[in-house]
């Protein structure tokens, strides 16, 4: 019997394709770097939030993130039922497939967010993510955490889950391993060398990662579960406040089609993935400005706690006031009084009139 031959492909080369790629880059995409940027240093040096305050937060962004995440890939459970769902009430109008993923996606974005220091990035954290995020299906058992073995294809769905036709094809299931290899050992050099500004190295690394699909199934959510990772690692520490997932979900259909145009163009003389970091980018952007404005006064609400709230909504109605007057109308205790007055200070919402005990405040 004759032998059958592999079609040769050629190896994957990570820098070459990146520089290509980023080559003619337009200006546009540089401006909205240095704009994120901006932003990011304004989130790092703005309001100290509370502890409770940021706690409350990123309670709120699992819950979006993870309805998000999954409504992506067909699912239909809602924010509510989500919420529902994680404090141990049973939704039976659901499949168990669905609130399985749901569960899943939840407890390994709680581990991003709460351990993202401690999580070293590379291919055995890629395969034990996968792992963690079937471990409640049954049925995927035999693939969890293991690349495909067989050719699958990327599938645009709409909101009722059914697939409205094919996005891309993706690499052969034997290309898999060392595809995911050389550009996850690729990643990781560009980005401790840190020659390219790493919201580029990070938009490369998804592009590529979509397009490999090394998994038979959980492509789409593991890509954003290593979003947060990878973006938490750059310094975008925002990423727990603000849910990325839902402003792709937002823009889903442009994410099909920044994803589609960008990755036909890979493996060819002309590679170009300014589609694709246009999109990448401007959700990124459109994060860090919602994150800045939990800093603002604006959205004093969403930042307080809620006896500094409490303390917040008094001061608003006197003219002015001293901490025994806010004692004594809100029966708050004088240690958070005075934590909510420098809260309320540095959001220049009050000011301060005198000092020490006889100190007094009033609403700017």
């Amino acid at each position: 019997m004759p032998k059958v031959r592999k079609k040769q492909t050629k190896p994957y080369s990570a820098p070459g394709n990146f520089f290509k790629r980023i080559e003619n880059i337009p200006s546009s995409i540089v401006s909205k770097i240095a704009k994120i940027d901006e932003l990011k240093g304004q989130w790092v040096t703005g309001a100290r939030l509370s502890p409770q305050v940021l706690g409350r937060l990123k309670r709120s962004v699992l819950i979006t993130s993870t309805g998000a995440s999954t409504r992506i890939e067909g699912a239909r459970l809602t924010d509510e039922d989500v919420e529902k769902l994680m404090r141990g009430i049973n939704i039976q109008k659901f499949t168990n497939r669905d609130k399985q993923e749901a569960r899943s996606y939840y407890e390994l974005l709680e581990n991003v967010f709460n351990s993202w220091k401690g999580l070293k990035f590379n291919e055995n954290l890629i395969k034990h993510f996968h792992k963690e995020l079937l471990k409640y299906v049954e049925k995927d058992k035999l693939h969890r955490g293991e690349y495909k073995k067989n050719e699958n294809k990327v599938h645009m769905v709409d909101d009722a889950g059914q697939s409205i036709g094919i996005l891309f094809d993706t690499a052969p299931a034997y290309l898999a391993p060392v595809k995911m290899r050389d550009l996850v050992e690729w990643t990781q050099k560009a980005l401790k060398e840190a020659k390219y500004q790493p919201l580029l190295v990070i938009g490369n690394f998804l592009v590529e990662f979509l397009k490999i699909h090394p998994f038979t199934d959980g492509n789409g959510r593991l890509s954003r579960l290593l979003t947060n990772l990878l973006l938490l690692h750059a310094g975008y520490l925002y990423m727990p406040y603000v849910s990325h997932e839902k402003l792709v979900e937002d823009n889903k259909p442009d994410y099909y089609i920044a994803l589609r145009r960008s990755q036909k163009t890979l493996g060819t003389k002309k590679e170009d993935i300014t589609d694709w970091l246009n999109f990448f980018l401007d959700i990124v952007l459109k994060q860090a400005q919602l994150a800045i404005e939990l800093l603002s006064k604006e959205n004093i609400g969403k930042i307080l706690s809620e006896n500094q709230l409490i303390a917040w909504q008094y001061i608003e109605k006197v003219e002015e006031t001293s901490i025994r007057d806010i004692m004594k109308h809100t029966k708050i205790a004088r240690p958070t009084i005075k934590q909510s007055l420098e809260v309320l200070l540095r959001l220049k919402k009050i000011e301060r009139i005198g000092l020490g005990r006889s100190s007094r405040y009033r609403k700017i």
